[in-house]
């Protein structure tokens, strides 16, 4: 199981492409992962016949783990033991053992020391040091030492259903300020159950299916989205403002730069024009660029803005880096190539991190507007409603007022009232309003 991304311990096998007995040419997308950063084809890192799968579809395992084997030699051995030390066997970034005349793998202790943080102490010691992030957040939320607490984990490591069984068995409550478990009301029809949230529990209640109903289980990335979706809702205060953009400019500019951009190899969007004011402004208003951290602020320097997309089997926000140093043509070929990657499961694993500030297009679907929920640890998300014609009241230079056919689209801001006020909120969004509204040609 390879490391996609820093912070990232553990994957998921989603599913299968190749089964056992298929032959597999180098750089064959033969299995997909699903981590809580990103969702990935992994390429087979030789030619060969995959002889032996170890890990299920729906299993999830620590990095660097062994989900199959591949025979690359002819009487190449099927399969490989685990006790087979190999302390100098080459890492490669997929997740399937190479098998040759002498099959060998590198032992459970060997990848844990490679993948300590080079300090003092046994590589089992550095492992179980390495919690994930979330566990390390429960612990701090509820002031608990994870030494204290037996891990079930390799090397003894400590698991979020360690330290949420600890947390249960203890009594232990959250202190002061951190967030809270909310309990969400069973319902008659079944029992509820306790599913783990990000930073605590809360109760889930199971409702009975009826004849004719179709139960599927939730796939890894709506499960992982479901968890931070209920996160975001718990610990910001959540507080929308909408405000109406005139686009009937900016809509001009399109309709006569369009072919000259579609040369160049780029799409003029409307949702360009809309990021690119956005990077702009939130250099101005570092406030909506910034992180909550306990009772401290972080004002992020890099301005990197997040697209949500949509795909058939989840949502997925690719980040645009650096954003406000992109021009229009350079903003419409990132995200065009991001968004394209992202429906093909190709995005690289930190092309989805660091984000600070989150851009959702709900309009592609004809949505008017709609109160987006943050992404966390972001202060901000702005949504962008359908944009279309319709007629709006305007006053001519003479003073008449008159009713005109324009080009109208609503964009909201959510944002996290803890540390950003009103306004705050609306002084940013008057800002990208005028922007927006007088778009200067020159500048596209």
């Amino acid at each position: 199981m390879p490391q996609m991304g820093e912070s990232i311990v553990e994957g998921t096998v989603s599913r299968w492409l190749k089964q056992v007995g298929d032959a597999v040419k180098r750089d064959e997308a033969i299995l997909e992962i699903s981590t809580d950063k990103v969702d990935a084809e992994i390429p087979s890192p030789a030619a060969g016949v995959l002889a032996e799968i170890k890990v299920d579809e729906g299993q999830t395992v620590e990095i660097q783990t062994v989900v199959a084997v591949i025979e690359t030699a002819k009487g190449a051995a099927p399969s490989v033991q685990a006790t087979a030390a190999a302390p100098t066997a080459p890492t490669t970034p997929a997740v399937i053992e190479e098998v040759r005349a002498e099959p060998v793998m590198r032992p459970p202790e060997v990848a844990a020391a490679q993948s300590g943080d080079g300090g003092e102490g046994t590589a089992e010691d550095r492992l179980r040091q390495k919690s994930t992030p979330l566990v390390r957040r429960i612990a701090a939320e509820h002031e608990v030492d994870l030494g204290e607490i037996p891990g079930t984990g390799h090397a003894g490591r400590v698991t979020k259903k360690d330290i949420l069984g600890y947390i249960e068995t203890k009594g232990v409550a959250p202190i002061a300020g951190s967030a809270v478990a909310v309990s969400v009301p069973t319902v008659p029809s079944g029992p509820a159950t306790a599913v783990a949230g990000r930073g605590g529990e809360f109760t889930h209640p199971v409702v009975d299916s009826w004849p004719g109903d179709r139960v599927e289980q939730m796939s890894r990335i709506r499960k992982l989205t479901a968890d931070h979706m209920v996160m975001s809702r718990r610990i910001a205060a959540h507080v929308t403002s909408y405000y109406e953009i005139d686009f009937t400019k900016i809509a001009e500019i399109r309709a006569a730069k369009k072919g000259e951009y579609e040369q160049r190899g780029a799409r003029l969007t409307f949702l360009g024009f809309i990021v690119k004011v956005v990077a702009e402004n939130l250099r101005k208003h570092p406030i909506l660029n910034a992180s909550v951290s306990g009772d401290t602020i972080i004002y992020r320097q890099d301005i990197n803005i997040g697209i949500a997309v949509a795909l058939d089997w989840g949502l997925i926000v690719p980040v645009l880096k650096n954003a406000d140093e992109l021009s229009l043509t350079g903003l419409a070929k990132r995200m065009a190539d991001l968004g394209e990657r992202a429906r093909t499961k190709r995005l690289n694993p930190d092309e989805v991190q660091r984000g600070t500030f989150t851009v959702t297009n709900p309009g592609t679907f004809g949505s008017y507007i709609g109160a987006p929920i943050i992404n966390q640890p972001q202060v901000a998300i702005l949504g962008v409603g359908t944009i279309e014609k319709r007629p709006k009241v305007i006053t001519l230079d003479d003073g008449q007022d008159v009713i005109a056919i324009r080009t109208q689209g609503m964009l909201s801001l959510s944002y996290d009232h803890r540390v950003v006020d009103g306004a705050d909120a609306d002084r940013f969004m008057a800002d990208v309003k005028r922007d927006l509204e007088g778009f200067a040609e020159g500048a596209v």
